[in-house]
């Protein structure tokens, strides 16, 4: 072999090196099958108690994350949407889209304990550790409904000037959410109970998902205009996009790998290393099922679950690196 020769293998084996060295490493591992009809909405991932939420028309299934297998499931939920858990309590509250309510359940039982009234078809939902409050985005009524997470009484509603998506919050007392029809973030104050911003995200339109890293203070909206927005936290600044594909419901920060996640109802999840807060690079484009547009992150084991359709039977895929 010749000098040259020699050369050209070391280059060629170098970038090949890199490129496995720059992959995700994330693979699908397992595929938990789940019993009920086959749509679903949300998946909520509660990385303390090692539960995982699945909401699934007119209940909430629950995985056990370590073991993979079912935990339960919580009952009566009509037009279930989105969970959150209350840190420190035993208590969950979720999105009831087609009775105008949020039920509250208990973690233990998977029972529900209380139902409040809120907007109209209630979607997303979050809890604020900084006023220990659950707010409720109502799709239909263009605003949030505030719960008081200690005895679910309402707070206060906030008009929000059009349909909010996904919401997230920064236990500060700030919370952003998606207007998708607006094309707009909005920023809540969660003390005062207030809108702080309205801010425009062209080139981004009709944003549905929305993740958080808090550190850096970034933004990620993942938008129906096949593109992934990274947006300054505080001044609403779009600072880079990136092409994702069609249909995108769901984004996940992590923060102790610097991924970021998209997942679309064409099939796929995106995946993103953070090279900086700006600065972003596609490692991987994970192959799903058609229709698998939302997505949960476990911040503890970094596995991702994807709900499926496959054949008619409704299953959750986990991917691990």
């Amino acid at each position: 072999m010749t000098l040259r020769t020699k050369f050209i293998v070391a280059i060629t084996g170098f970038t090949a090196a890199m490129a496995a060295f720059a992959a995700s490493g994330y693979h699908k591992t397992s595929a938990v099958a789940l019993t009920g009809p086959t749509n679903w909405d949300y998946v909520s991932v509660d990385a303390n108690a090692r539960r995982v939420y699945i909401t699934n028309s007119t209940q909430v299934q629950v995985l056990d994350a370590d073991k993979l297998s079912v935990a339960g499931t919580v009952p009566g939920i009509p037009g279930a949407h989105g969970v959150t858990i209350a840190a420190g309590t035993n208590k969950g509250f979720v999105t009831a889209g087609k009775a105008d309510e949020v039920a509250v359940f208990d973690t233990a039982t998977l029972m529900v304990t209380a139902k409040v009234k809120t907007g109209k078809k209630p979607d997303a939902i979050v809890y604020d550790p900084a006023t220990k409050r659950v707010f409720a985005m109502n799709g239909d009524s263009d605003s949030t409904t505030a719960i008081n997470a200690a005895d679910n009484s309402v707070a206060g509603t906030i008009d929000l000037g059009g349909g909010p998506e996904f919401t997230v919050v920064d236990g500060k007392g700030k919370l952003w959410v998606n207007l998708e029809d607006k094309s707009e973030l909005v920023q809540i104050d969660t003390n005062e109970l207030k809108v702080l911003h309205h801010w425009p995200v062209a080139p981004c339109s009709a944003p549905s998902s929305l993740a958080f890293d808090a550190k850096h203070r970034r933004l990620f909206l993942g938008c129906r205009s096949k593109m992934l927005a990274v947006v300054n936290a505080d001044t609403g600044a779009v600072v880079k996009t990136y092409p994702i594909g069609d249909h995108v419901d769901a984004t996940a920060f992590d923060a102790e790998t610097g991924l970021v996640f998209s997942s679309t109802g064409d099939g796929h999840v995106y995946v993103f290393h953070q090279d900086a807060p700006d600065r972003y690079s596609l490692l991987d484009t994970l192959t799903t099922f058609p229709g698998s547009k939302t997505m949960g992150l476990d911040p503890k084991s970094h596995r991702i679950y994807v709900p499926a359709n496959e054949q008619g039977s409704l299953k959750v895929l986990a991917f691990d690196k």
